[in-house]
């Protein structure tokens, strides 16, 4: 009987079947690049507010006082009497009532000057000119809870964490197709009530969820694309990763055309609904058909394929080789019981590890600082498209492991040189961490296609969404670790990332070379790759 990948060399390794698939799951890349970035535009600090005082609403309503007027009356006294407050996080520790005067609210204090009038700080009742244009005017994450906009950011990431896991194991248990058909699902409709969420802890729960959901659409259509080709063309991986850029890319447009947090969330949302239509034209992924011994609806799905490629199956082509390893549940001793496997998951597990936590770690650096926030972003990730180019170029000439371990040397060399290039040049430093940006970009994206290749079928969605998961951890980690350093030395965190990334590149030259080998099918496979 023909194995798999002899019965794909005949029916077309990347026909027109495939890539019809391959461009309808990319924009999965798009939607998941809205989700994980749209922090940056759902949280924008409000321009302009200030902490009232109790009574100026009923006072402003009594005197016919413009909003401006009301914040004159409230912020001026304190700017006059201390330089340095904008009455954002203080206001002045008195009330308005019936007795105060329109024209002079302040002479109500008697002797009291505009410096000696006591003051408190502001724990609620905030006003906003555009009190509904990001998380922060909407939920008061201003001042002293300010942290709670990292902690929406950490818990999206926690949100990752856990579907890796849990949406992970499900595709490897229940296929490929079903599960990315209920993240999407997900998705989509925990978007939607995190827009219109009544409060900050409901907001928080369902950005969780959609963390989850969103995980499971990005690690399941990245397994799908893979499955299905062969093995010369899975670098189509590394295209997938192209479509994330290209969300970063199209994001800051949709946030400049939408004035509101509500509208940009349904925007970013909803299109995970439209995905869902794939239920008729993706079929499941025959390899993991194959794993479960259903054997004819692989054939079935693999005729189709030929059909849709111009090709023909010969008629001896009427059964396919059926792995006869047990299939059993995925599970985390699966990946470490065997040497080979053991040192794989390892070495992956502390790259997406490290990848992640230099990526955001860089952005956040680098960032997105003064000037045009929408121009800045929209520049930002048009830097990492050369990134993917450059993997498309060496990836076949040189390899998986090369490049891999290159790339994460020459982010940590140009982390450890920009910390030392002195501020009175900042073009160089800023070209220098850029380089280091596009080197960890690199690793980033040849880490997905590795991971994919290094695992059998039995346990490649959930090996992937294992190792993976560590990616979401150093999201967590990142912000933390860059300004608690950063308070110590600005360029300490450079320092950090620069041994990371040169320890990685080292360590993953050790993995097997992967360029031009069938993706094993059992663990006995993997065991044999050099």
């Amino acid at each position: 009987m023909p194995s798999f990948d002899e019965v794909l060399k005949e029916a077309g390794e990347f026909g027109r079947f495939q890539k019809r698939v391959f461009f309808l799951l990319c924009q999965t890349g798009i939607t998941f690049s809205f989700l994980f970035a749209s922090v940056v535009f759902l949280g924008q600090a409000p321009g302009n507010y200030w902490c009232r005082i109790p009574g100026a609403a009923e006072l402003r309503e009594r005197c016919g006082w413009t909003l401006e007027e009301e914040q004159n009356f409230t912020v001026l006294p304190l700017r006059l009497g201390n330089g340095s407050s904008h009455g954002e996080c203080e206001r002045l520790d008195i009330m308005w009532d019936d007795t105060v005067s329109c024209a002079s609210p302040l002479a109500h204090y008697g002797n009291h000057s505009a410096g000696n009038l006591p003051l408190t700080v502001c724990h609620d009742n905030w006003v906003y000119k555009q009190p509904h244009s990001s998380i922060v005017s909407e939920y008061n994450l201003v001042c002293s809870n300010a942290w709670m906009l990292d902690l929406s950011q950490a818990v999206l990431n926690l949100g990752f964490l856990t579907g890796a896991f849990i949406l992970g194991y499900a595709a490897d248990r229940y296929g490929r197709i079903p599960i990315y058909l209920l993240s999407c699902l997900g998705d989509g409709i925990c978007g939607i009530i995190v827009a219109f969420a009544p409060n900050f802890t409901v907001f928080l729960i369902f950005r969780f969820l959609q963390g989850v959901f969103g995980k499971g659409t990005w690690m399941t259509c990245y397994v799908i694309v893979t499955e299905i080709v062969g093995s010369d063309q899975r670098i189509v991986g590394i295209v997938i990763q192209m479509f994330f850029t290209l969300g970063i890319m199209i994001l800051p447009g949709i946030a400049y055309l939408i004035p509101t947090w509500q509208g940009i969330q349904l925007a970013i949302s909803l299109p995970n609904f439209l995905f869902l239509l794939y239920y008729w034209v993706v079929p499941e992924s025959p390899r993991w058909l194959l794993t479960r011994k259903k054997g004819e609806k692989a054939l079935k799905i693999m005729h189709n394929i030929a059909k849709h490629n111009g090709k023909y199956l010969s008629p001896h082509y009427s059964e396919i080789t059926i792995n006869n390893e047990e299939v059993s549940n995925p599970s985390f001793l699966d990946l470490v019981r065997t040497p080979q496997m053991r040192k794989n998951t390892l070495i992956l597990m502390y790259a997406w590890f490290t990848s992640a936590l230099i990526y955001q770690g860089l952005v956040m650096r680098l960032g997105i600082v003064g000037g045009n926030l929408y121009l800045d972003f929209f520049i930002s990730g048009a830097v990492e498209l050369p990134a993917a180019l450059l993997i498309l170029v060496t990836i076949d000439r040189f390899g998986r492991r090369l490049p891999f371990g290159i790339s994460n040397i020459v982010a940590g060399i140009a982390c450890l040189i920009t910390a030392f290039l002195p501020e009175d040049i900042p073009w160089l430093k800023t070209t220098v961490a850029t380089l280091g940006r596009l080197g960890i970009t690199v690793a980033f994206e040849i880490v997905y296609l590795v991971n994919t290749e290094l695992y059998p079928t039995t346990l490649r969605n959930f090996g992937v969404s294992l190792c993976s998961s560590l990616c979401d951890l150093g999201g967590i980690i990142a912000p933390f670790l860059l300004f608690r350093l950063a308070a110590i030395w600005l360029e300490l965190p450079l320092i950090i990332f620069s041994i990371l990334a040169v320890v990685c590149g080292v360590l993953v030259l050790l993995l097997p070379e992967t360029k031009g080998i069938a993706l094993p099918e059992t663990v006995e496979d993997v065991e044999q790759l050099s």
